[in-house]
């Protein structure tokens, strides 16, 4: 009887080996490296045509990207070394000719292309990337108007980035030697091929890094200078490096890429297009032998109208002057007045001096000494007459007569009234020869104390001495004073 269970293969739960199997099973990295070895062997070296996907440059200088049609996709990678030497900048959107060699990788079990050399596909995706490139720079406003700045009329230094082996500087040296000799700083470069950009820019950035003053003059002009050639040549004045580095400048820039009918993003974002090297040295300085000649012509003009101002100013001045009156006619009244005013002094002189004399002869007869005499009487006679007033004015003058004066102490006042005198502590008798104090008791009786007489009262006449001459005064009436 068959069993009803046959034993299937297919549903084994442990793997075993069968005698006469050629399958044996593969790890998987032994699989990803047979696939490795062959694409690699088959797929050594490939050129690709595709338009550039999900471009991205890693810190590590790395390229990573997708290159794609219309039917399929394949990543890329570049390494930095090669991407270093790219003579244009990638970018999405742009069709690109990669040259490089299949590989895969087996982290993520795909396959990529490692690109050695990438070019663009033809002028027209070179154009389309310029376009694009422009479109971007103009949209961020590098190329507007407003940013443009001034060019200096006589630069005193000239900076000029550019190959130090061409014509390109001989030119610009030579033409600036002929027109205006200035000062000029050359920054050598290379302008074509793998790094230009870059050098091209830094040149451009370390003009502008020159800080006035120092040891290397600041430019105060630059010209970025290239001959001609095609746009592959001239492709770095493209790049979006060199661009930024011109538009962000401080420094005045003329751009002299290429001939007249060569155009790139250099010359939108400079401070102004020169149509060749030569042309930016005619455009960056004046002709000097012009300047002498506009000078001189200058000081020409000056001079001839100086002359011409002083030549009207005489004629006006003679026209005035024929207008004018004489000199005679003009002073004549001044000089009659004069005379007639010197002949009014005289006169007046005169006068006063007859008057000054007949007042001196009036008051030399004043001074003769009788009328000296009666005027000496006439005042002894008014003193003597002020004097009796005063004495008589005198309150002491009736103490004579035996009266006294009562006065209070401390103050010292003369009492007129009883009520005054009962109201006061002490009083004071003055008599004709002393004071005697008195002191009030309650029973109204007066207690007397004999004072000595003040020095200033009756004071002793001083003696004089025998043998000295005594003046003899004149006779005067009583009590009247002695008028020497």
């Amino acid at each position: 009887m068959p069993d009803p269970y046959p034993y299937d293969e297919s549903s084994r739960l442990v793997a075993e080996e069968i005698a006469g199997d050629n399958a044996l099973a593969l790890s998987v990295g032994e699989l990803s490296l047979k696939l490795k070895r062959m694409v690699e062997g088959e797929f050594g070296h490939v050129r690709l045509r595709g338009e550039i996907s999900g471009y991205k440059r890693a810190t590590s200088g790395h390229v990573y990207m997708s290159l794609k049609d219309e039917n399929a996709v394949i990543d890329a990678v570049m390494w930095k070394g090669a991407a270093n030497t790219l003579p244009f900048q990638p970018q999405d959107g742009v069709e690109v000719i990669a040259t490089g060699r299949l590989t895969t990788f087996p982290g993520r079990s795909k396959y990529q292309i490692v690109v050695e050399r990438m070019e663009l596909a033809g002028a027209g995706a070179l154009m389309a990337l310029l376009e694009k490139l422009k479109a971007k720079l103009a949209g961020e406003g590098l190329f507007a108007r407003e940013r443009k700045k001034p060019l200096p009329f006589m630069p005193p230094v000239i900076g000029v980035v550019t190959s130090p082996t061409g014509a390109v500087i001989r030119d610009i040296l030579h033409r600036l030697e002929d027109r205006c000799p200035t000062h000029v700083i050359v920054w050598p470069v290379k302008v074509q091929g793998a790094g230009s950009a870059e050098e091209v820019a830094a040149a451009i950035r370390g003009f502008d890094a020159i800080a006035p003053g120092g040891p290397v003059p600041r430019p105060d002009l630059v010209i970025v200078a290239r001959g001609g050639g095609s746009i592959e040549d001239l492709w770095s004045f493209n790049e979006e490096i060199v661009v930024r580095a011109v538009a962000d400048c401080a420094i005045p820039i003329i751009s002299a890429v290429g001939h007249e009918t060569d155009t790139t993003l250099c010359d939108y974002a400079a401070d102004l297009r020169a149509p060749t090297p030569t042309a930016a040295a005619e455009i960056a300085v004046p002709v000097l032998a012009d300047l002498r000649l506009t000078i001189a012509s200058h000081r020409q003009r000056t001079e001839r109208c100086a002359r011409r101002y002083v030549e009207r100013g005489r004629e006006r001045l003679d026209a005035m002057a024929r207008l004018l009156p004489k000199r005679d006619q003009l002073l004549g009244p001044q000089r009659q007045r004069a005379d007639e005013a010197g002949a009014r002094l005289d006169r007046g002189l005169e006068r006063r001096v007859t008057l000054a004399r007949g007042g001196l002869d009036r008051a030399g007869a004043a001074l003769r000494p009788a009328i000296l005499e009666r005027q000496v009487e006439r005042g002894r006679d008014r003193l003597a007459s002020t004097w009796r007033l005063v004495q008589s004015l005198n309150p002491d003058r009736i103490l004579e007569r035996g009266y006294a004066r009562i006065t209070a102490r401390p103050g010292g006042e003369t009492l007129s009234s009883a009520e005054a005198a009962r109201a006061a502590d002490t009083l004071t008798l003055r008599f004709r020869d002393g004071t005697v104090d008195v002191a009030v008791d309650q029973a109204g009786e007066r207690v007397g104390v004999e004072r000595p007489a003040p020095k200033n009262y009756d004071k002793p006449k001083r003696e004089p001495k025998a043998d000295q001459p005594q003046p003899q005064p004149k006779q005067a009436k009583p009590d009247q004073p002695t008028l020497l």
